[in-house]
């Protein structure tokens, strides 16, 4: 499902909408629709990829590419703040235990922070596009992220980037995903990350950061406190 590119908080508005109107016409049709990240084992996960472009107020001119159509110093400094900041804000991308069944080397969902030119192996990939419509496609969040919080999020992300001309690394040209994995691999582990960003909570907010890492935090010890099926099988009758 692709939705026509706009300002982000009208865009979260419809991907809010959508999701319910969905969910309701399922229910008309007595069956249920999900948008839980990896809600089958051994099947793609389901993805909320986001295209970003930051234009001028005024004029609307798309501030990545230059008057001779080129990439300005901004598309990089936006793409060197999403691989420096992304990872610690992937609690936000990927908020449950269950986004981090998506994200695996075997997939298309990218474990890397890697950027490339329509590389879909990466995490950051930059479609093919003439000069206006030049952009930042995000593939990490999942769909069971609050499109709200990942929109500010990954925007936060690039705005750092911009503001601090923070250097992007060079475009990857192979499978990225065959290197070393280079965000959390786990609930917890993210939360740790994102509560050591101070220039992300910075503009979040620190009251929001902090309240937003106690309940992740809260949320996956009650996790811990579920017996899973793959406990029971294996070590039950085995250690």
């Amino acid at each position: 499902i692709n939705l026509r590119h706009g300002n982000p908080i009208e865009l979260a508005d419809q991907v809010f909408m959508f999701k319910r109107t969905i969910r309701e016409a399922a229910l008309k049709h007595e069956i249920y629709a999900t948008f839980m990240a990896k809600p089958i084992q051994g099947q793609p996960g389901s993805a909320m990829h986001i295209h970003q472009s930051v234009v001028e107020k005024k004029t609307g001119k798309n501030i990545f590419s230059a008057e001779d159509g080129s990439e300005t110093d901004a598309f990089f400094h936006f793409i060197g703040g999403m691989q420096k900041h992304v990872p610690n804000a992937l609690v936000m991308f990927a908020p449950y235990v269950n986004s981090y069944r998506r994200l695996t080397q075997q997939a298309s969902a990218p474990v890397n922070n890697k950027w490339g030119y329509d590389n879909r192996t990466t995490a950051f990939r930059v479609p093919r596009s003439d000069p206006a419509a030049r952009r930042v496609e995000n593939r990490i969040p999942s769909s069971d992220a609050n499109p709200y919080l990942a929109l500010a999020a990954s925007l936060a992300c690039g705005l750092i980037g911009m503001t601090k001309n923070v250097k992007a690394e060079p475009p990857v040209l192979t499978t990225a995903n065959a290197d070393e994995i280079d965000l959390p691999r786990s609930l917890l582990e993210a939360v740790d990350l994102f509560e050591g960003d101070q220039e992300l909570a910075a503009i979040l907010g620190t009251s929001f950061a902090a309240t937003y890492a106690a309940i992740k935090r809260a949320e996956f010890e009650t996790f811990m406190e579920v017996i899973s099926p793959w406990e029971r099988e294996y070590l039950l009758l085995n250690v």
